[in-house]
């Protein structure tokens, strides 16, 4: 004759102890997904504390600048090219389209790495969509061999 025991329950504890936790769990990584979701959009934004400095910003020097190129400023949000030698020129580096930063300056254009847009360095003009709109100028002089944008 077999027996069978019962398993026993603990009456203090409630009988969803198991199915609350698995929630609660669930619910934090959610959560967290939803918190590195966040992150990632606002990388794309325009907001930076950085972008907020206003008036004359030193980039460096004017040697970082290549002729027939240029050189991304990522911290002052500008881009400054060099398409003819002595020949500068700044834009916003917030691409016009979804308002990622541009990630770089080769073979005659600015390229946003967001959704493939390019400008052209001579005058932040749109070589290749989706962007529609020309990068915005932005006033820059050469200051004791440093490049300075004026940025309003």
């Amino acid at each position: 004759m077999s027996t069978e025991i019962a398993p026993t329950v603990d009456a203090a504890a409630p009988a969803s102890e198991g199915c609350c936790r698995r929630s609660v769990l669930r619910g934090a990584a959610a959560v967290g997904i939803a918190g590195a979701g966040v992150a990632v959009l606002a990388s794309c934004s325009g907001s930076s504390s950085a972008a907020t400095q206003k008036g004359p910003v030193t980039l460096g020097p004017t040697s970082e600048v290549p002729v027939g190129g240029g050189k991304l400023y990522r911290s002052a949000r500008v881009v400054v090219t060099q398409p003819t030698a002595g020949n500068y020129k700044a834009f916003s580096a917030v691409c016009t389209h979804a308002g990622c930063v541009v990630d770089g300056v080769s073979n005659g254009v600015i390229s946003c790495p967001c959704h493939g847009s390019q400008f052209k360095v001579g005058d932040g003009s749109v070589a290749q969509g989706p962007a529609q709109t020309a990068l915005p100028s932005i006033p820059v002089a050469v200051q004791n061999g440093q490049l300075v944008a004026t940025i309003s």
